[in-house]
């Protein structure tokens, strides 16, 4: 051994790079000018030789390199006596005679400026998801990837995978200052490697963790966190442009509830009937795997046809193994079941390509327990609360994020953006916010920490939403995000200056709460209950509301069972009622929201297993049926006035909200050049001659009637144009008389 490279050794820190306890690598390992020339130093464990192959100007050398370590310790002094730049590579012999050469990691410089972690630590880089995680890249030529997670109370962190063993003191990560951030560039790796992060902890324990920011992921423990690097090419152009310059699908010019009567927009609105489904679960065909691609053709060839306007995708990211898809397991990552990330945009992109928005369902509420996740990251509740009344999601046994860490923050917000700019979603439903907001949702006296006014509130979860909300607001993309929960909250799609939550919609619960409990009664008990049907439309400018027939609004509601089986009498009666029903909740103001299967009359419950039953539709009633909901979902996009002015007073007008003993409701819906008479009979009664008040003299005409053969009634509709006459009803000068038949939806034009 050569006596005075062995002096030149800096032993301790060979010692705790050999012991996996070394946290700034690059000052040891790597090449480094020196008094007598170059030393250039590295670790491999377990092979034959070593040498470094030097270039100096055009001139190339190779170079033995001494073991000075038994454990895998090499390094070797070129003596030079000037100062000359240099590049390397190693030439490494395997214990199977193979040799490789070998870019060193040690070699290069941090690509994360001190801006980023200046931005990251104050909770203002947004997008941070470009600066941490795995990333492939190509530096001076040398093509490989650069990882970078946070981690700022380990004392060591390296990147670990069967490129080298899953041995954590190979590829050891240099810490960036006091930010808490490791980083380190591995030449050679690439797109489909499989790669975890070994950490080792105070009390020199050691946990290997999935990456937190990974863009891919395996399910289950033995699974890993995957580099990804995107080959797709969107081909949806024409669709983000549009989108772009709709002001968003809201389309108002002025706040909802904000407008004077008779005060016209400036934008129109937008249609919005959003098909909510479960990819795992949506029906294939027999002889089709379950992939994004396969799911991609077939679900928006149905979704075109059924004249829908948007998906919403049930948590599309990766989830625990077994556990329910909203407890999700790798925030940034795809469920990898379906495919890889580049085959979810395939999706999307052919949704858009179809004329079909994409809304995602995303979860940043809670994060499992998950051993290799977010629990417990580096030894610490890095994202979560050490405090026990904080810390645990009393519903569901998960972990709460603290919204007050500004890097936390910065991992929501960049995955919310994430979704929307990498994957071209068009909005995001913001799911269970009730358990974000409440600190004592699903506790008991003792179990929860008020806030500091002593209230339930979770002002920092607050504060993390309004961020969001006026981040997202900024992008004017067209793109939308959706409040879920919040029942009883005021102002949650008004604008933050006006103290609001600036959300772009809400959904009603409270509409799908009071119509299910109505429509489940027997029409004879209904008129006791009149009040719950019309109750919603007391209150429609308040929020701009999204009306759900979502699965957990619906099938939850007064006992666990599917919308049609919810509705009383025997199945003619059950179709019936579940026509009017759809009949009310697209002529309501406001947007809506059904969930897959009730277009086909579906009868089972949704368990996230079971695929959706297509033979549904070979039965003449649920056919019928579901020909019923493609029609009046292109009946809907057809007439402005049933969405163009959703959120405005004179968008819609009662015309009898008293007949409380008939069980009849009639209103007007309008838009700028059309106008529109709605009735709905929730009597199982046929009323023959039930006169309608008008607002003009006119003819009016039927142009939709649930009760009409093809789609399953019994044939009582109005095939004449009927035209008014000077009888007082309902408190007008002219009415008309029309055939009303039973549990049904019947719309007229005006005039």
């Amino acid at each position: 051994m050569d006596k005075k490279l062995y002096k030149m050794m800096d032993w301790p820190e060979i010692e705790a790079l050999v012991y996996g306890e070394e946290d700034r690598p690059h000052e040891l390992l790597g090449g480094h000018f020196v008094k007598d020339g170059i030393l250039i130093q590295a670790f491999f464990p377990n092979v034959k030789k070593v040498s470094a192959l030097v270039q100096i100007g055009r001139s190339i050398n190779e170079y033995d390199m001494e073991l000075m370590d038994e454990a895998g310790f090499y390094a070797v002094l070129i003596r030079r006596d000037k100062k000359q730049r240099f590049n390397y590579c190693f030439r490494v012999t395997r214990e199977d005679d193979n040799t490789e050469e070998i870019y060193d990691p040690y070699s290069f410089s941090p690509v994360i400026s001190q801006k980023d972690i200046e931005s990251f630590e104050n909770g203002i880089n947004y997008r941070i998801y470009r600066i941490l995680g795995a990333h492939v890249r190509e530096i001076d030529g040398i093509k490989g990837t650069s990882f970078a997670v946070w981690a700022p109370n380990a004392l060591r962190v390296s990147v670990v995978g069967s490129f080298n063993g899953w041995d954590g003191r190979v590829h050891q990560m240099r810490r960036l200052g006091d930010s808490g951030i490791f980083e380190l560039f591995i030449p050679g790796i690439k797109d489909g490697d499989e790669y975890k992060y070994e950490l080792r902890l105070k009390g020199r324990s050691i946990k290997v963790k999935k990456d937190p920011y990974a863009f891919e992921d395996k399910k289950g423990p033995e699974g890993a966190s995957v580099v990804y690097e995107s080959s797709f090419e969107f081909g949806d152009d024409a669709w983000l442009k549009e989108r772009s310059g709709s002001d968003s699908l809201k389309g108002e010019a002025a706040p909802a509830g904000k407008k004077k009567k008779g005060e016209k927009t400036t934008v129109s609105g937008r249609p919005l009937s959003i098909y909510e489904m479960d990819l795992n679960t949506f029906f294939l065909s027999d002889d089709s795997e379950r992939s994004y691609r396969e799911l991609a053709d077939q679900a928006a060839d149905y979704v075109k046809e059924m004249g829908y306007t948007h998906v919403e995708l049930m948590p599309v990211m990766e989830h625990s193994e077994g556990a329910d898809a909203y407890e999700v397991s790798s925030l940034y990552a795809p469920e990898s079941a379906f495919g890889r990330p580049d085959e979810l945009k395939y999706l999307i992109d052919r949704f858009h390509r179809e004329g079909i928005g994409v809304i995602l369902d995303w979860i940043g509420g809670y994060f499992t327990a998950d051993s290799e996740g977010l629990s417990e990251f580096d030894g610490t509740c890095l994202y979560g609360h050490l405090d026990m009344r904080q810390r645990y999601n009393g519903k569901r046994g998960t972990l709460n994020y603290n919204y007050a860490r500004p890097q936390v923050a910065d991992y929501l917000m960049g995955n919310a953006l994430y979704w929307l700019e990498e994957f071209h979603a068009d909005g995001l439903k913001l799911d269970s916010l009730d358990e974000m907001i409440y600190l004592d949702y699903y506790k008991g006296p003792g179990e929860w920490l008020p806030n500091r006014h002593g209230g339930k509130e979770n002002l920092d979860a607050i504060d993390f939403i309004k961020k969001l909300n006026s981040v997202h607001a900024a992008l004017k993309d067209g793109t939308v995000i959706i409040a879920d929960g919040l029942k009883t909250w005021g102002k949650v799609t008004a604008p933050q200056k006006e103290d609001g939550l600036g959300f772009d919609y809400k959904l009603d619960k409270g509409f799908t709460g009071d119509f299910i409990e109505f429509l489940s009664l027997d029409p004879f008990f209904r008129t006791h209950h009149y009040g719950e049907l019309i109750y919603s439309l007391s209150y429609y400018t308040s929020e701009r509301f999204i009306l759900p027939f979502s699965r957990r609004d619906v099938e939850l509601e007064e006992g666990i069972s599917s919308l049609l089986l919810k509705m009383p009498g025997g199945m003619p009666n059950k179709f019936a009622n579940l026509r009017a029903a759809f009949g009310f909740l697209m002529t309501h103001p406001g947007k809506s929201l059904s969930f897959m299967g009730q277009d086909m009359g579906a009868e089972s419950v949704w368990d996230g297993k079971t695929p959706l039953d297509a033979s549904l539709l070979k039965t003449e009633e649920n056919q019928k049926f579901n020909h019923y909901i493609k029609d009046l979902m292109h009946f809907y996009r057809e007439h402005p006035a049933l969405f163009d002015r959703d959120y405005e007073e004179d968008g819609f007008e009662w015309v009898n909200n008293t007949a409380a003993n008939d069980n009849v409701i009639a209103f007007l819906r309008r838009s700028e050049n059309e106008e529109l008479l709605v009735i709905l009979n929730f009597a199982n009664i046929l009323f023959s001659d039930y006169r309608i008040g008008v607002p003009k003299e006119g003819k009016y005409k039927e142009i939709f009637n649930s009760d009409a053969v093809k789609y399953g009634g019994g044939g009582n509709i109005n095939p004449r144009v009927k035209t008014s006459k000077k009888e007082k009803c309902d408190g007008r000068d002219n009415s008309i008389k029309i055939k009303a038949a039973p549990l049904s939806v019947t719309i007229f034009t005006c005039g």
